[in-house]
């Protein structure tokens, strides 16, 4: 009779009992544990609610004593058989190592994490490692087929690979795969990532074997994935910054059309005289502030273009020796009222070069003007061009303020400007810069500075003479299809005053060149 019912509670266990996975120990003892405590419930069932009767009324005595002894039988049950699991899995740790694979087995106890041998299947046939308890503390038995299906079922194939590679002649193999963690509590991983360094042993006693070292390593896979998350969440900032700034630059252009045209007309008096100078200088202000406002507009837009991918450069054989002289001509009046001469050196063997001509003239006029800007009266501007090889060298060169050497590797980032208690008198916007090194690099080109505080600065922009270096519209970083197509740039108005009266500029674009004379050192030199 006790046989027969010890039978019937061994098949409803199997039935409670999760599956037996292959490599695990038979689990007979759990079976004793949950027939001892069954055989202590039936007892302990009428028992306690007879007990309970005496204090409480029989109504309640009998669910609550059902209700006590049925928890205790459960958690009697949880814990017993844990127990015997903890047990079981100790001793087979203990049995693998006493069955070494080769006569240095016992050295691999000394290697970091968790070691285990395994043989051509894969199986594992023995269990060593420094951190062995460690990671056995949460693993479940990884003897026989016990390793390979903890691993997660993606990661199953690469792992398997591995081993094949090393059984075809590979002596060694590095994978990361990721282990379940079958005790997960709410907001825990329910995967390991471990790194497992996989060398082949080749024949030991007539078996190839193959050693893995694994270790944990979810610490570096979650901050890689962090940082991958953080490198979106930051190219996306710095495209909607792009865009930003593409779409105010767009729209400010649009009032400052009215607000130079109607400058222009008020300055030249076609609908009846101004009352008084004043007023007369305060619509040359007027011009003058939108003028400077519209050349910050068109920068921002240019600087949008580059940094989105969109600036297409129109490569075109043009003579060195215009642009040189053009750039001199917009900015000759503004060294001659500061008192800055300014001049240029073109030597004979320069000509033409393939380029986008309208960028290496605004390279050159956002160069020179910031070297006319942070030069004192007195100083001097140079604009030297010279063929090295196959390139051309523009050195603007002048006699300024100088940058200080720490200071050098923050210019040419956009809004970034050197600030000291000298020069937080000069206006900009800390554009200029970032864009010639925008447009320099669409050219293949090289950006170099060297400067001294209170002697000067030079800077060289070197391209290539035949064009080769030119990035196309194509090669550079692709964009989001949405990104707004912007109308051709207004041209910059801007007033010259001359002897009490004004006159209207050249377009910043559209100047015309003068030719210099020849020097006795086979160069052509003018002063503006």
């Amino acid at each position: 009779m006790a046989g027969r019912m010890a039978s019937r509670i061994d098949d409803a266990a199997r039935l409670w009992l999760p599956r037996q996975l292959a490599g695990e120990p038979e689990a007979s003892r759990e079976f004793a544990v949950i027939r001892a405590v069954a055989a202590t419930a039936l007892v302990a069932f009428p028992t306690v609610p007879l007990a309970l009767s005496v204090a409480l009324p029989v109504s309640l005595a009998l669910p609550v004593g059902a209700a006590l002894v049925g928890a205790a039988a459960l958690i009697a049950a949880v814990g017993g058989i844990a127990y015997q699991r903890n047990r079981t899995l100790v001793r087979a740790v203990a049995a693998s190592r006493n069955l070494p694979v080769d006569d240095g087995a016992r050295h691999y106890d000394c290697f970091a994490g968790l070691v285990t041998i395994h043989d051509i299947r894969g199986s594992v046939t023995s269990v060593h490692g420094r951190d062995a308890e460690t990671y056995l503390a949460w693993m479940r038995n990884p003897g026989g087929r016990g390793f390979i299906e903890q691993i997660h079922v993606s990661d199953r194939i690469l792992f398997m690979q591995a081993i094949d590679a090393l059984r075809q002649g590979n002596r060694q193999a590095t994978i990361d795969i990721r282990l379940e963690h079958p005790n997960v509590f709410t907001g825990g991983e329910q995967f390991v990532h471990m790194r497992c360094e996989m060398t082949a042993l080749g024949e030991v006693d007539g078996e190839f074997a193959i050693l893995v070292q694994s270790r944990d390593v979810s610490e570096e896979a979650r901050l890689r994935a962090e940082a991958i998350h953080k490198t979106g969440l930051a190219e996306t900032a710095n495209d909607a910054k792009t865009r930003f700034l593409a779409a105010v630059s767009h729209e400010l252009r649009t009032p400052l059309n009215a607000i130079l045209g109607f400058s222009d007309i008020l300055s030249g008096e076609y609908f009846g005289k101004l009352e008084n100078d004043r007023q007369r200088e305060y619509v040359s202000l007027i011009n003058q502030s939108g003028a400077h406002l519209l050349s910050v507009v068109n920068t921002m837009l240019d600087m949008s273009k580059i940094e989105a991918g969109r600036y297409e450069l129109i490569p075109e054989p043009f003579r060195v020796a215009d642009v040189v002289n053009a750039c001199e001509a917009m900015l000759g009046l503004q060294a001659r009222e500061k008192g800055v001469q300014l001049t240029s050196r073109i030597m004979r063997s320069v000509g033409e070069v393939n380029a986008d001509q309208r960028a290496i003239q605004q390279i050159l006029i956002n160069l020179v003007g910031n070297a006319i800007k942070f030069t004192d009266r007195g100083g001097l501007v140079t604009i030297d061009a010279e063929i090295n090889g196959g390139n051309l060298s523009l050195i603007v060169s002048d006699t300024g303020i100088g940058i200080a050497e720490n200071k050098l590797s923050s210019l040419g980032q956009p809004f970034v400007q050197i600030q000291n208690d000298y020069t937080r008198k000069y206006e900009g916007t800390g554009l200029g810069l970032s864009l010639v090194k925008g447009l320099v690099a669409l050219h293949g080109g090289q950006f170099d500075i060297r400067s001294r505080p209170g002697e000067g600065t030079v800077i060289t922009v070197t391209i290539a003479l035949d064009g080769s270096g030119i990035v196309g519209i194509d090669e550079q970083e692709p964009v989001e299809q949405t990104m707004v197509e912007f109308p051709p740039r207004l041209k910059e108005r801007t007033r010259i005053k001359t002897n009490g009266q004004t006159y209207p500029e050249a377009s910043r674009w559209d100047a015309d060149g003068m030719n210099g004379g020849a020097g006795h050192d086979g160069s052509q030199a003018k002063t503006a």
